[in-house]
């Protein structure tokens, strides 16, 4: 009887059972990631926009990860690195592009990605005070951007020097107080070398003090969890990128032509672009072509500080420096007419980009025409056969700068078909048309900025002005 009973109790169950029907559990399909989310910062160096599109090192670098993952960039600027740190913790950003340092205490909070170049950090003041020799003989408090690497370096020295004080800037990078420093609205800053030399440039009454910290990593930096793929994926790109000559390349482009310095002619260049431009930029933007105009303005510059009466014992002249050979062979009939020397210039140098050889590539080119330009085709011909018979990329500008020189030495022309040149003038002269080219570039941007600003103010006033008209009106 018990048996019987415990059978139908059990049927009883497994009846009951039966009448809830239980669903299969629902598996959850992830979405297939389309966009690398890259937190940065505004800056020359690591991300801006120019009149020719997106520019700096870091996006190129980001542009081009993101190519190997086979996804679209979709690059997002922070205002501060505190914002950027924030942006990581909460998901927003696979990853921080921003040209910033490796630091201890960004190892504790982030992973860290393999260097892209290397930086000092320089104390900054402005010309006309006292060289200080260490922080101990500052007049001032140093002022430095919050969250940056510097307020570890100002720790740190604080121990050798408990008197040492700084003041955090939360709303201020260091481009804008580099500009502190050159409006004397505050004495000391540090800034990393990279950012000092190529803001200079445009305020040089910018000095350079001792060095605080020397050979500093820039890198990116991933989450501390959860990306271990992606940190697989980034070591395998770097070590591509360096295989491939394009981290080289990189650094080259946005880094070698600022190192050179000279204060008298910046100056100079700066209080050109405000007297002398605005005369003959209406004939650099009509005959540019396909070229940049600042490209072609800043190459005028170079050669004639954009004198249009300029004379050369070589026998040269004119805005552009044309030789008479060269501008009957450009159909100009006046060198020191300033529109017809634009002109021929400007057909010479699109002449001369066309000639190049299909290998070097495109954001190179204009350095390698530049070079012709100034010393003449076959030199620079000669000079990539040169490159190649010693291992080099006869394409690459970074490698034809070392070699253009030694075609000054009797051991390397006697091997040519040009012979001698002055290879090393022609490095100069393309890497001071660069450093014109960029403040060209960067104040443009300026201006721009000024003019959004004003557009926005007017566009507020007009606003506030309606609602103050709307509310004075009776219902």
């Amino acid at each position: 009887m018990r048996t019987l009973l415990l059978i139908l109790y059990c049927v009883s169950l497994l009846t009951a059972c039966q009448g809830e029907r239980v669903e299969p559990a629902k598996v959850v399909e992830t979405q297939p990631k389309t966009q690398l989310n890259v937190g940065t910062l505004y800056g020359a160096q690591i991300y801006v926009t120019t009149g020719q599109g997106l520019a700096g090192f870091d996006y190129e670098m980001a542009a081009r990860f993101a190519e190997h993952q086979g996804l679209t960039l979709n690059m997002l600027p922070y205002p501060t690195i505190g914002d950027l740190y924030q942006a990581m913790r909460n998901g927003e950003i696979d990853l921080i592009a921003a040209g910033l340092a490796d630091t201890q205490s960004r190892r504790e909070q982030f992973r860290l990605g393999p260097p892209l170049y290397y930086v000092n950090q320089v104390l900054v003041y402005k010309q006309g005070a006292k060289y200080p020799t260490d922080v101990s003989q500052l007049e001032d408090n140093i002022t430095v951007v919050s969250d940056s690497s510097f307020i570890e370096t100002l720790a740190e020295l604080q121990k050798l020097y408990p008197e040492l004080v700084w003041d955090q800037q939360g709303d201020k990078d260091s481009e804008e107080l580099l500009a502190m420093i050159a409006r004397d609205e505050i004495s000391y800053t540090i800034a990393d070398s990279t950012t000092f030399e190529i803001n200079r440039r445009y305020m040089p009454e910018l000095r350079a003090g001792p060095v605080l910290r020397e050979g500093q990593a820039v890198v990116w930096l991933l989450p501390p969890n959860g990306s271990d793929q992606l940190m697989s994926d980034l070591l395998s790109f770097w070590h591509q990128e360096k295989r491939a000559g394009t981290l080289a390349h990189l650094n080259e482009k946005y880094f070698a032509h600022v190192k050179r310095f000279d204060y008298v002619d910046t100056r100079a260049f700066l209080r050109a672009i405000d007297s002398r431009l605005p005369k003959y930029r209406d004939n650099f933007v009509e005959y540019a072509g396909d070229l940049d105009w600042r490209k072609l303005a800043a190459t005028a510059y170079q050669e004639s500080h954009w004198n249009p009466n300029a004379r050369s014992p070589t026998g040269v002249r004119g805005m552009m420096m044309l030789t008479l050979p060269t501008a009957k062979q450009m159909g100009i009939d006046n060198r020191l007419d300033p529109e017809q020397s634009i002109r021929g210039g400007a057909k010479y140098l699109s002449d001369i980009l066309n000639r190049l050889p299909e290998s070097i590539p495109d954001n190179q080119r204009m350095w390698f025409a530049l070079a012709s330009y100034n010393i003449g085709y076959g030199h620079v011909e000669d000079a990539r056969k040169l490159a190649q018979s010693m291992g080099l990329n006869p394409s690459a500008w970074r490698d034809l700068k070392k070699v253009l020189p030694l075609l000054q030495k009797r051991k390397y022309y006697k091997q040519t078909r040009y012979g001698y040149a002055r290879g090393s003038e022609a490095v100069h002269y393309v890497d001071n048309i660069r450093r014109y080219y960029d403040t060209l570039v960067w104040i443009d941007n300026q201006n721009q900025q000024l003019q959004d600003e004003m557009v926005e103010t007017q566009q507020t006033a007009e606003k506030q002005s309606q609602s103050e008209v709307s509310a004075s009106q009776p219902d």
